[in-house]
């Protein structure tokens, strides 16, 4: 177990370690399947004993993730964007646009910084900004926001874990986590409460749901 967690302390402690966390970070906005979150804990954890510099984590994490999210809403601009635009009224498809391009209208691009938070989230609506023709100057302001906060979020959180289990930095990695898993649990509740109060209004409107069914029919 100690020869592990010194390669492990090696490698988050490498000049090379802040590189390899922008390009996953990077990667994790258009390829949602790699585990950047938790890199970026790590090396929060791993700041706590002074290398690496917390201040270089959270400058890595946040760049890659400001230009993976641009990758995808390239994606969205191109191929992918044709896709979403030859959708037939009454698919789940379509469906979904809709609701992106309402979603977009009544709350911009705070959408993508709430989205930054939700596992897989972050790029289903990158992309969708950039099929719907999201203003590309916008677009970068808020995935700024976004990426510098989830970069602050992710190197805190792992820097509270790395002081409070200095000597034992696999604890300290897990109260990271824990801690990020919490705060994706409650944005998951708040994101479903709403979504049943939509439905629940959508249902109670009178005449309204005949018309919908009819419709997607």
């Amino acid at each position: 177990m100690d020869s592990i967690l010194d390669v492990a302390g090696a490698a988050v402690s490498s000049p090379w370690f802040c590189l390899v966390l922008f390009a996953v970070a990077a990667l994790d906005g258009f390829f949602p399947v790699v585990p950047s979150e938790s890199m970026v804990i790590a090396g929060g954890v791993y700041a706590a004993s002074g290398s690496p510099d917390l201040a270089l984590v959270v400058v890595s994490a946040a760049a890659g993730a400001f230009a993976g999210d641009h990758v995808a809403y390239l994606l969205g601009r191109g191929p992918g964007g044709r896709l979403l635009r030859r959708a037939r009224p009454g698919t789940r498809r379509y469906g979904a646009l809709v609701r992106a391009r309402g979603a977009l209208s009544e709350r911009g691009g705070l959408v993508l910084v709430v989205a930054r938070y939700v596992p897989g989230g972050r790029t289903a609506v990158t992309v969708s900004m950039g099929a719907l023709g999201f203003p590309l100057r916008r677009f970068s302001v808020f995935a700024g926001v976004a990426a510098v906060s989830w970069g602050l979020y992710g190197g805190l959180l792992g820097y509270v874990g790395g002081a409070a289990f200095e000597d034992d930095p696999v604890r300290g990695v897990a109260v990271g986590l824990g801690l990020a898993l919490s705060v994706t649990g409650v944005v998951e509740g708040v994101r479903f409460v709403r979504r049943h109060r939509r439905r629940g209004g959508d249902g109670g409107a009178a005449g309204g749901g005949g018309v919908v069914r009819a419709e997607g029919r």
